[in-house]
């Protein structure tokens, strides 16, 4: 009997010789990102290496270049937009306002024509006038009233050219001065009324210019 013991070839139940292997090292695969340095953290953050960049980064930054730009105009047309709308709204506003200014300007010949009738006419002169006469001048000095507040409801009114009345050029036309108890450069008397519509003058009132306090 011999003691020689005989092991099938392959079959893995008995001791054999183990051959050496070789085994190649991994690459990393193509897209994959890259292993992080020894001892170091991986920054996601840093720049990829051109083999890993995106192919259509230019095109995107384009889109978004050309994105901004149709904002800034779309921005831009917006706001000229509601400048026009102000323009307008402020024109309607005016043309409201200002719709009477020729036919206000015309009837101021009349009120002025009223105010000289009944500056004409002195109190002692008034105690004089019979009754009718009396009646009559009523009926002036209430057709002026009327006319005023007519003019006032359509935004018309008159000037301050009072004596002492501070002296404003856009609201009155200087044609004189003389001396008189007001402080220099004030009204010191009118000549004829000044009206205005809205802000805007209708007509400056003729006043003169005080000169100085009287001695």
């Amino acid at each position: 009997m011999s003691n020689d013991i005989k092991t099938a070839p392959g079959n893995g139940t008995g001791p054999q010789a183990s051959a050496p292997s070789s085994v190649a090292p991994s690459t990393p695969e193509a897209g994959a990102a890259p292993d992080p340095a020894p001892g170091g953290d991986y920054d996601p953050g840093a720049p990829a290496p051109d083999a890993f960049k995106n192919p259509l980064a230019p095109r995107i930054a384009e889109l978004e270049a050309e994105r901004d730009a149709l904002k800034d105009q779309i921005l831009r047309t917006l706001a000229e937009t509601e400048n026009v709308r102000k323009r307008a709204n402020r024109q309607i506003a005016d043309e409201r306002v200002y719709a009477v200014e020729k036919f206000a300007r015309d009837t101021l010949n009349v009120s002025d024509n009223l105010t000289r009738a009944l500056e004409s006419l002195t109190p002692g002169v008034r105690t004089l006038l019979p009754d009718a006469a009396r009646t009559m001048l009523e009926g002036v000095e209430l057709t002026q009233k009327e006319l005023i507040a007519v003019l006032a409801r359509h935004g018309v009114t008159a000037i301050d050219a009072s004596p002492g009345a501070a002296f404003d050029p856009a609201h009155h036309q200087a044609v004189t001065q003389i001396p008189s108890e007001h402080p220099a450069g004030s009204v010191a008397q009118m000549f004829q009324a000044g009206w205005k519509i809205g802000d805007r003058t209708l007509r400056a009132a003729m006043v003169a210019v005080s000169a100085g306090g009287m001695n």
